[in-house]
Parts: structure tokens; C-alpha cells; sequence
């Protein structure tokens, strides 16, 4: 259906004079008499002064369209050339409005209203707090003059980046809530959070969010919906599964649904996730898990909005926006067959990798306060650091591995808040979570490094060097050459840099210690052929 809002010309469409005025053009009237859009609802916004003229303009809408519901919003201005005004009366109506842009085109009328009036549609428009496309309305000379002509105007609108104070605070508003209100420190992080925050805006395409489990995907997914859900750009709930849960025919029913009987013990019909999604969003996490089979009608899904449930001849429809996780690479995938390229293609229009803990160590401290915080609410009891206690973990955790990242984080401050005596976490407590963490790396620690450094090689360096090597050898271990593992080491400086050498930075790294990237290779094939 199409949805106008406009507003009340009290110039242009007040020429209502008897008979005549269908011979004048009016704006609003004109809008509602063009033969190729027909409107189901016709929004008017006007101020309560001019009822009756807003009577006479919504009696000539019907007459012209009778399918047309007018809809009169009454917006009051003590001055219609004041600009704070004006946007904070037309942002309160974007709120109030309840927006279906996967069922509605909107259009946002130009041709009426004080160029203030206008220039605020405009912001709320760009920004999707009105989410639809401008629409102009002109006088012509030939032809019929009271219909006039129409334009969709369809502009580059980032061009045009002047924006009001409110609407900038906005913006950063939703950059902090997609980040769980965490002011994080990590440039390279909050640079990525402004182009999601971007494409969460003003796109409905699937989202590849990538990266190593623990990292947030799952969460970050959330936040999208939530922060699409507040501009009024999605109706329907937020539907997530964990793909490598889903097995078989359970996997299929689980997605698209089935019908009674399609297999044993489907004694019932039942909606599917995709089904249960329409009109929101579906997270798919760990989409590598799915089969070719699923990922073949996943894909069909995503392009047609259309699915034959299990057991069914009928297909469903539904129109949800997908968001996938995974961690793994889908690339080599592709590669060797296990993954439709197709269905890569359509998923990976925009691609998010998320850095581990480890990469982005600036953030712990927002993190562990951002912790501190959902777990006291969790037990109820205040939950905080002494100064010492503070600084012991702070230096633990700047050198820890962070293998389970943000979960891992998550699990060491729930044992440290639940063991607080009275709720402060005192330097005894972290003292033992910290030997609880040597205890359980420390034998891999020292078979790893023994074997290439020396048994030796904790009298020769410090424990700061030997948390990090450690954590730069598994990295060695799991890739095939030098160059590979440079640019999974370096992924986020290497950015900044216009010819990255990351091979010669790792290799001038490791000869700190020493060490060759074929002699950490070839200490772990030997292992291996002993295991």
C-alpha cells in the first residue's frame, strides 16, 4: 500500500473558493488526483487554527480519490519558522507513527509547508525516521493545470551532511547502543561500528557478521534489530538458531516448517523459523553448519521471499532480513565444495569481521566495568574492584590469550563476583583466579615452548613475552604460510598501512626469540607424528 504524509498547504491549497478552485492547482488535492499512484493513506499534518480548511482540502482529497483514507494529524507550532521546533515536533510524530516498510512505500509530500517544514521531512527522512522517499509536486501549464505533474526524488542524500545538533546527537546515541552503551577505545572496532550502524540504517540486504567464537556476533545481531526496531524500520520479532545445533530433517523443519506427518513424530503442523521471522529479523549463526540442501533453499528464501515447508506442496512466503554468523572461513568453503557459492554471494554483500579480545586489549577496562555491572544486576549485589585488586587483573588480562574472548571474560568476572566477600572483589580473589588460569595453560604453555625455545626459557624471559609468544605460536600452528599468519596477526594495523608487510613484521618478531616460522612448523608436525 502507499502511505503519503503531508502537510497542509495554507498558501497553495487555499485557493477553495466555490467551483473555481478545481480549476486552481492545489498542492495536496493534486497529489491524491494523479491517475499512476493511487494512495491507501493519505496522512495531512496541519495546525489545529486551520480546521476548516483542512476540512474543505480532505473533502476534495476524497472526492478525487474515494479509496484514500485521510488521516488529519494536528501539529501545533507556536512558530513555524522555529527549527528546533518544528524537528522536534515532526521527530515526536515519526515516533508516534507506526512504520511497515516491508509492506508500505511511504512517501514524504515536499510541496507544502514553510521550506523549514520542509527541510525537517528531509532530515527525517535521511535518516529513516520516516522511512520512506520525497516526493515533489509542481504546477504545469499544458494539459490538466489543477493535476499538475509529480517527482519521486531518489538524491545522494550523504551528500547533503548538514546536520541539526539533535540529529547528530542521535546518530551517536545509536552508535553507543549497538555497542551495549561500552565506550570502547579500539579505533579500528569503533570505526566498524560506524559503518554497521550505517548499513543498519539504510539497508535491508543479509549482514556476514565473522569472527572467532565468544567475539559477539550473537549479541551485535541483537543490537541491530533493536536499534532497526527503534527507527521504525522492522515490525516482526528477532528469530535466532545456532545452525550447528540443527541436524537432518530437524533442520529443515526447524527453518521452514512442516507439515503433519512429514516425518515421524511431527504429529502437528508447525511455522518454521523463517516463517515465525517475516516482517523482522533471522540470525542464522554458525551458517557453515547448514547442508547443501538447506543452504540451497535458504538461498531461494533470501531472493524469491518464498519456501515449500517440509511435507508440503503450498509454498509459504516471508520477508525477513538475515544476518549470519560464523567463524569460519566460508571462502575455502566455497573452495572445496562445502558451501554453495551462490548462496555466499547473496550473504556476503556486507561483511563484518569482529576482532577478538585479544586484538582490541584498549577495550578490556569498558569491558570488565560493562561486566561488572549485568552480573551485579544478575545477583543482586554491588559488585566492584578494590585498587589493588583492580590492578592485578587489569595486568593479567593484559597479557592473557583471551582464547574464549568476550565469554571467556564474562566467566572469569562471574567467579570473581560470586566469590566476593561482600561484594569486593579483593586481591586474594583475583590472585586465585589468576593461578586457576596458570594452572590450566600452563602445561600446554611449557610442552609448547620448551620445544622450540629451550627448557630453560622461563629463566631467559619474562612471563609478559611468553604470553604473547604463545598466543603468536598458536596462530603459527593453525595457518600454512608466513604471510598468512602476518595478516591474521596484523589485521587491524595492517589497515592503516599502504603496502603491509606482514611477513617481514613477524618474522622480525619472532627473531627476538630466535626463532623461524618453519621452525614453529616443523616442532608442531613433529608433535603431531608422535601423538
Amino acid at each position: 500500500m502507499n502511505i503519503v504524509i503531508s502537510f497542509l498547504g495554507t498558501t497553495l491549497d487555499a485557493k477553495w473558493e466555490g467551483e473555481e478552485r478545481w480549476q486552481n492547482w492545489r498542492p495536496s488535492v493534486a497529489l491524491a488526483m494523479q491517475p499512476d499512484l493511487q494512495f491507501g493513506e493519505y496522512h495531512l499534518l496541519y495546525q489545529s487554527k486551520f480546521s476548516e480548511l483542512m476540512e474543505i482540502v480532505a473533502a476534495d482529497i476524497r472526492t478525487v480519490s474515494p479509496k484514500t483514507k485521510l488521516v488529519p494529524e494536528i501539529i501545533d507550532l507556536n512558530d513555524p519558522w522555529d527549527m528546533e521546533e518544528v524537528y522536534t515536533k515532526l521527530y515526536d510524530f515519526s515516533k508516534r507513527m507506526t512504520f511497515k516498510p516491508d509492506k508500505n512505500d511511504y512517501y514524504i509530500h515536499l510541496a507544502t509547508g514553510t521550506h523549514i517544514a520542509q527541510i525537517c521531512l528531509y532530515l527525517l527522512t535521511e535518516s529513516r525516521h520516516l522511512p520512506g522517499r520525497l516526493i515533489q509536486t509542481r504546477r504545469i501549464d499544458d494539459g490538466d493545470r489543477a493535476k499538475g505533474d509529480y517527482t519521486v526524488i531518489d538524491l545522494d542524500l550523504s551528500r547533503y551532511d548538514m546536520v541539526a545538533r539533535r540529529f547528530a546527537l542521535q546518530r551517536h546515541n545509536d552508535l553507543t547502543f549497538l555497542k551495549s552503551g561500552i565506550e570502547t577505545r579500539n579505533k579500528a572496532f569503533n570505526t566498524l561500528i560506524e559503518t554497521i550502524e550505517r548499513v543498519t540504517i539504510r539497508s535491508r540486504k543479509p549482514i556476514l557478521l565473522t569472527g572467532p567464537t565468544g567475539a559477539g556476533k550473537s549479541q551485535l545481531a541483537r543490537r541491530i534489530y533493536e536499534l532497526k526496531k527503534l527507527g521504525n524500520q522492522i515490525t516482526g520479532p528477532f528469530v535466532a538458531a545456532n545452525c550447528a545445533t540443527l541436524r537432518g530433517d530437524q533442520a529443515m523443519a526447524t527453518l521452514f516448517g512442516h507439515r503433519k506427518g512429514a516425518f515421524t513424530g511431527a504429529v502437528t503442523a508447525r511455522d518454521g523459523l523463517l516463517k515465525t521471522a517475516d516482517g523482522g529479523i533471522l540470525f542464522l549463526d554458525e551458517i557453515g553448519e547448514l547442508r547443501l540442501d538447506e543452504q540451497a533453499m535458504l538461498l531461494q528464501a533470501i531472493e524469491e521471499k518464498t519456501f515449500l515447508p517440509l511435507g508440503s506442496d503450498k509454498e509459504e512466503t516471508s520477508s525477513f532480513q538475515l544476518i549470519c554468523g560464523t567463524n569460519r572461513n566460508l571462502d575455502l568453503e566455497v573452495a572445496d565444495g562445502t558451501f554453495r557459492e551462490d548462496l555466499f554471494q547473496r550473504i556476503n554483500l556486507w561483511d563484518f569481521q569482529l576482532p577478538g579480545l585479544a586484538e582490541r586489549r584498549e577495550d578490556i577496562e569498558p569491558n570488565i566495568n560493562y561486566e561488572l555491572e549485568q552480573i551485579s544486576s544478575e545477583i543482586g549485589v554491588h559488585t566492584t574492584f578494590n585498587k589493588e585488586a583492580r590492578q592485578a587483573f587489569m595486568d593479567f588480562a593484559m597479557v592473557h590469550p583471551w582464547r574464549g574472548n568476550f565469554r571467556e571474560l564474562n566467566a572469569m568476572l562471574t567467579r570473581l563476583a560470586t566469590l566476593a566477600p561482600a561484594g569486593r572483589i579483593d586481591l586474594p580473589t583475583v590472585q586465585a583466579e589468576i593461578d586457576r588460569q596458570h594452572t590450566a595453560t600452563k602445561p600446554n604453555q611449557q610442552q609448547d615452548l620448551s620445544s622450540i625455545l629451550g627448557e630453560d626459557y622461563e629463566a631467559r624471559y619474562d612471563m609478559f613475552d611468553l604470553m604473547q609468544l604463545s598466543q603468536v605460536v598458536d596462530v603459527c600452528r593453525d595457518c600454512a604460510t608466513l604471510s598468512e599468519t602476518g595478516r591474521k596477526l596484523f589485521a587491524v594495523s595492517r589497515m592503516a598501512k599502504n603496502n603491509p608487510n606482514d611477513a617481514d613484521r613477524l618474522k622480525k618478531y619472532l627473531a627476538h626469540f630466535n626463532l623461524t616460522f618453519q621452525q614453529i612448523q616443523s616442532s608442531f608436525n613433529a608433535k603431531a607424528l608422535q601423538s
